[in-house]
Formats: C-alpha cells, structure tokens, sequence
C-alpha cells in the first residue's frame, strides 16, 4: 500500500492557497464579508473568519508542538485580503519549519493538547496530518459557500491540482 506522503498535501494546500489568493484579489473584500451562514457554532460569522481559522489553526498547533504560547488572531482583519495571506505565509513557514526539524523520535509519541473544551492525547504526526486536513475541509465549505452566493469557482479537488502530475482535459 502506498505510504502518505504529507509534502504531496503540503504542496496541494500551497496551490489551493494561491489560487484562492488570486481568486479573492479579483473579488474583492465582498467575498471576504459574506455570511458564513446562522447555523454555525458562533466562531465565525463571515468568509473570511472562516479563511483566518485555517491560517490561524495552523499556526497554535505549530505552537503547541514546540510548547509556546498560542497566537491570538483576533488583531487580523478578515476582510482584508492581503492581511490574510500575509498571515497565512507566516504560518506555512513556521508548518514547514516545525515539519523539517521536529525530532524524529518524537513523530510517535502521544501528548496531551488542550484544544478548545476538549482534552486531546494524540501524537504529532497526527496533528501535522489534522492540519492539512483541516485546511482542505475548509477550503470545500469556502467554496461552496461562494457557490450558493453565486460566485464562479473553479474546480480545486486535489485531481485538478498540478500535484503528482497527471492531466485532466
């Protein structure tokens, strides 16, 4: 069975980030303000509080694997574009840099997080996993969420990325 390989992941989130980067710069702070709808959890009431979690999320579980105190987000516009991917670049290098010098013998080994009102015991590797999952879950809700508010969005599913080659015509 093939292994998974989080850099084809991390290189599939790099992409759907630029192309919603592009994507957003065209639409406009508009995008950003949509509602993200009355049956949420109360976290996020637009668009673009939706996009700051991602970026957001990946940044307190870098923090939390190298036991330093979380971000707070809240200073981040989620109507500004620019401000958003800015912060999204800074989380991504600190993703990247906790995933190449993390110790190897420490991938494996449970840890106890406190996230949100739950007490979680799972290793790094599965956080690392959960991030990128995570992004990607949001990413399809943004999308369809643009959808049904009649925006245009382009296909984004993993077998339309440049990722691990191949061609869709």
């Amino acid at each position: 069975m093939p292994t998974l390989n989080l850099t084809d992941l991390l290189d599939y989130t790099d992409w759907e980030r630029q192309k919603w980067h592009s994507w957003l710069q065209q639409h406009g702070n508009q995008a950003l303000d949509l509602s993200a709808g009355p049956h949420g959890d109360g976290r996020f009431e637009r668009a673009g509080d939706v996009i700051k979690h991602i970026f957001g999320a990946e940044k307190r579980y870098v923090e939390r694997l190298w036991n330093q105190p979380l971000t707070d987000a809240s200073s981040i516009p989620g109507n500004d574009v620019e401000a958003l991917f800015q912060f999204s670049e800074q989380s991504r290098k600190e993703f990247r840099r906790l995933l190449e010098t993390f110790p190897a013998e420490e991938w494996d080994v449970p840890r106890e997080f406190n996230i949100l009102n739950f007490v979680a015991k799972v290793t790094p590797k599965k956080i690392a996993v959960h991030v990128l999952m995570h992004e990607i879950r949001h990413w399809a809700q943004i999308a369809t969420l643009f959808r049904l508010n009649g925006y245009k969005v382009e296909f984004r599913d993993f077998l339309f990325s440049p990722v691990l080659g191949g061609e869709v015509a």
